[in-house]
């Protein structure tokens, strides 16, 4: 027989679910999706962000970064200091310098929902 101490913290609605998952794997049923996982999306442009910034750190300038991550045909030869897509890549240089400076850790954490706003 296995037994499961949870303490009653904030983290408990987590611990709940991964003890639920330990009793699945133990039964040897599907684990379904893990409490933390990240969607499609957030997992996509956490990794466009790290390209971002490996290309920067090895001098490219955000042009030619966002033309290795969008590709040549959508970046525009005028118009390019205005243009969305250079937003959007410095915005992905610098979360990928924010991951590698220590924000990876935040991506183990669950973000907290306010309470009050579920009455």
């Amino acid at each position: 027989m296995v037994a499961v101490d949870l303490p009653l913290d904030r983290d408990f609605d987590l611990r709940l679910q991964a003890a639920h998952r330990f009793w699945l794997a133990l039964e040897q049923r599907p684990l379904g999706r893990p409490p933390l996982a990240q969607s499609v999306g957030t997992r996509h442009r956490h990794i466009l962000a790290l390209r971002a910034m490996d290309g920067w750190r090895e001098g490219n300038s955000y042009r030619k970064i966002a033309q290795g991550l969008f590709g040549h045909s959508r970046i525009p030869d005028r118009g390019w200091k205005t243009h969305d897509l250079r937003s959007r890549t410095i915005r992905l240089v610098q979360t990928g310098l924010r991951l590698m400076r220590g924000g990876y850790r935040d991506l183990l954490r669950r973000k907290r929902r306010d309470r009050d706003d579920t009455c």
